[in-house]
Order: structure tokens, then sequence, then C-alpha cells
């Protein structure tokens, strides 16, 4: 659901801008230390800042906030004194989710926010808003306006504002495509909502059903599909920047709009999350409406393999050879390990027909990757450092931490297929689901610059914090867009 908050710069004082707006709370910064402001808000209270934040052993810690009421214009509001630690890109976005999520429900709230990223500020009050609901929507509903307040004022302040809002909004619109029930989303349904993504962002779209998938030899990506009575589609995505690009990057997403594992059946609890098992072609599909707006001079394809993986009398079973785009073939041994087969269809795809300086996958991919980096940092994967490297740092400065693990060459050995070129699953006695699941993938890469990004941990969450909301959460769309932004 879009974010229904905005957030506009302002001038002149909080409280000036709080009585023009009929704002019901007003906020100042605190540092670390804690540093009181001076804060001519607080010109009326009987005591000081420094003496309230004593009282509540406050720190200034990011998120952290002590609220009193304040008369301002004649009128009773809440003042909330909210930390932003030492100011950093990450201790904003923090501080402007608290303050966001204390807002709920109110028309307006008047903040003064500190030198520093305020693009970081922006977008973790936009994402603290975010919700997803079905029926009747929450009775507290999130902030209305949220003005802010800096040194440099409204007018220097809009292209940041406008930055942390086109970032927010890619998102939040990622989020919804991951958090949309199955029953509603198929491989058409998402195919849709990527035209929708491209009407207006300067992206022309195309389509592959499944006569065209089988007449260009998709096979990975019809084997998949074959099982549900909804058919697989490949998205493909194309941004072609004014002027001449500085290099053509492709995306490749996973986009497997319900698993139950197939003929490979999951139990049914690990079912209930699997509607965002496409949160990864949902984040490429997200970032491809986002780059005109971000002003991205790089030539950019995104690719969404989609398919729904389902148990029937057609389904691909155990044993069955599939062959890929550009003929290599896998042996499937596990049904439940799909997001490889279709990704390696899109893979090789981008290799032989687009000639892409780069490639970097996204996808929920496999659960060993959750169990080796926990449930807020994604795994990568790459065959360049330096690739590794910027996205590495993308990550950092995004608030989507990566870390980088082996391609361990030892362990190629165990998806050696007897009857194909490869399996689909690591044979026993090496371990590593996540490390072979990736090797599986280098292979239909052509040995091009190419980064795989397994976000099965950080793709969804069952709990808020600082900007993340339950459910899908859009990792990725975020750390794509800084790598591709021009500094």
């Amino acid at each position: 659901m879009p974010i229904e908050t905005r957030i506009r710069g302002a001038a002149g004082t909080v409280s000036q801008t709080a009585v023009e707006l009929g704002a019901e709370v007003v906020a100042v910064p605190v540092r670390s230390g804690p540093a009181a402001p001076a804060a001519e808000v607080a010109a009326t209270l009987p005591f000081t800042l420094d003496e309230l934040l004593a009282l509540h052993r406050a720190k200034g810690e990011p998120g952290e906030i002590v609220s009193v009421p304040v008369r301002v214009g004649g009128q009773v509001r809440e003042l909330l004194l909210y930390g932003v630690g030492e100011a950093s890109p990450a201790d904003l976005r923090r501080a402007g989710a608290a303050l966001a999520r204390r807002g709920r429900g109110r028309a307006a709230l008047v903040a003064g926010v500190p030198d520093g990223d305020l693009a970081a500020f922006v977008e973790g009050a936009l994402l603290a808003c975010y919700g997803f609901t079905i029926g009747a929507p929450s009775p507290k509903g999130p902030l209305g306006t949220l003005a802010v307040l800096t040194e440099a004022g409204p007018e220097s302040d809009a292209p940041a504002i406008a930055r942390g809002t086109a970032r927010a909004q890619a998102t939040a619109f990622a989020r919804d495509l991951a958090n949309t029930p199955s029953g509603e989303k198929d491989p058409s349904w998402l195919a849709g909502q990527a035209a929708r993504a491209a009407d207006g962002a300067g992206v022309t779209v195309r389509v592959r059903d499944e006569k065209e998938l089988a007449e260009g030899g998709f096979g990975g990506l019809l084997a998949v599909g074959a099982g549900s009575a909804r058919p697989p589609r490949l998205i493909e995505l194309s941004y072609v920047p004014e002027g001449k690009p500085e290099r053509h990057v492709v995306l490749v997403g996973k986009g497997i709009t319900f698993d139950s594992g197939g003929l490979s059946l999951k139990p049914n609890d690990n079912m209930k999350t699997m509607k965002t098992d496409m949160a990864g072609g949902g984040a490429v599909i997200a970032v491809m409406g986002a780059l005109r707006a971000l002003g991205v001079r790089a030539r950019v394809t995104g690719l969404v393999a989609a398919a729904e993986n389902m148990p029937s009398g057609s389904s691909m079973r155990p044993g069955d050879v599939i062959a890929h785009f550009g003929g290599k073939t896998s042996e499937v041994l596990n049904t439940d390990a799909e997001g490889r087969l279709v990704l390696a269809d899109a893979l090789a795809y981008a290799h032989a027909e687009l000639d892409p300086d780069v490639i970097v996958d996204v996808a929920t991919l496999t659960g060993a990757a959750k169990v080796a980096l926990g449930l807020k940092t994604g795994a990568l994967f790459a065959n360049d450092d330096a690739l590794a490297a910027a996205l590495t740092g993308a990550g950092r400065s995004a608030g989507e931490p990566l870390w980088r693990l082996p391609l361990v060459e030892d362990y190629r050995a165990a998806i050696d297929s007897d009857v194909a070129d490869i399996n689909n699953i690591g044979r026993g006695g090496y371990g590593g689901g996540s490390i072979t699941a990736a090797l599986f993938l280098r292979e239909f890469v052509g040995g091009r610059p190419w980064a795989h990004l397994d976000v099965a941990g950080p793709g969804r969450s069952t709990f808020e914090d600082a900007e993340i909301t339950r459910g899908a959460t859009g990792f990725g769309t975020r750390l794509l867009l800084e790598w591709l932004t021009p500094a």
C-alpha cells in the first residue's frame, strides 16, 4: 500500500511551523551524551531540557524518545526529545523511524533535524509508516505530515527529501508485492505489477508467456511452473538513461509467487510465509521503477523469473533432467530447490543475449543463509572482488547489510550429476547449502562479473525494528538503488 505520510521542508522555527500546520507534536533532536539543544519551543517549560533528560536518564541514543507537554501558540502540544546518536545515516534512519511511529494517529509533527543525511532520516520515517492490511484499516492511522527544519532550509533540503522519499516508496512497493497473498498473486499478476511500475518511469516491459518460454528453451521456468494451473512468465524490464550509459547492469530476481515445495512438499508451517518467496523479484521490479527519479546513469535491465511451484500430476519430479536456456542441463534431486532452476534460465539468457557488464541476482534462496547469518544480514557471493566491495558498501550505507560468503571451489563437486551437467542440490557430506546454491548459479553467468544476494533471512520480519515493519521488508531495494545511484 502506498505510504500515506508526507514529508515536507519548512522554514522559521519549530513553534511557528507547529502553529501554521496545527501540529499536535513537536520534536527536537538530542545527540549522544546527551547534549540538550537550545530549543526555542521549550521556552515556556518550568525546567531546562538538561534537567528533563537527567530525570529520564536519557542518553541521546538513536530511537530514544522523552516526552513532555508544552504550550505553543496558546495550545498544549507534545514535545518529544528524540535521540539521534552521532547523527550518522544509520542513527538518523532509526531516529526518523522512532518519531514517525510515535506520531501515529496525529495529523502533523514538526521536527528539527540535525546536520547529516536528511535522506536517511526521511527514508526511516516513511518506511516506519508503512502498513499492509486487507479489509478494515488500522484505527490508528499513520502520521499525516512530518515537517522537517534544518539549518540549510527547505530549498536546500528538497533534493534530499525527494531522494529519501523515492527510495522509501520503492521499498514500500517491493513490500506490497511480497505481502500480497498468493491467491491473488500469480506470475501473470506479477507481470502486470511490473507494467504498473514501468508506467511513466522511462522503463519498457516485455513479458514472455509459456508459449514463448517453450519456443525459447527456458526449461527451468517451464519445469518449475509445470505443476501449477497458473503458468510461468519471464518479465524483462529495460531502462536506458539519457546520454551515453556508463555501463549495462542486469538485475535478476527470483519470482516464485508461491512455493509449496512441489512434490518435495514443505510442511504446513514452512508454507505460511511462501507468499514472500518472490521478494527478490519484487525488489528488482521496484528498483526498475525508481531509476529515472534517482537519476541513474547506467543502462539497467531487470529480469524476473516468475513461476508458482505446486504439486500436481504435471509437476516436475525428483530425477527429472531439465534443459535450461542455452542448453546446460540440471538433474532435479529436490523439487523444493526450485528458485535456482528459474534463476538459471534468466542468468543464462542475460549472459547470452544481453551482453551486460555486470549481473546481480537477488533471491530468497536458502534456509542455510539464515542459519549462517541470521535474519538481518543478507548473504553475498561474487566472482569479482570490486563488485563485492561495492555492494557491501552500498548495503552498509543503505541500512541493508551484506556479508560476503565464499564460493568454495572444493564444494563444486557436490553438485556433480551422474546424468546431467549439474544437479540442483548439494550431495551429502558437503553441507554449505547456500554455497552450493551459489555455485549452481555461477554455472550460468559465463564468467561475467556477477554477484548473488541470498536474502532469505532479511527478506521478511516477524517484528518491528526501526524502519522495518512486520512482513516483507523489501530488502535489497535500497542497497541496489544506493549502488546504482550516482554519488
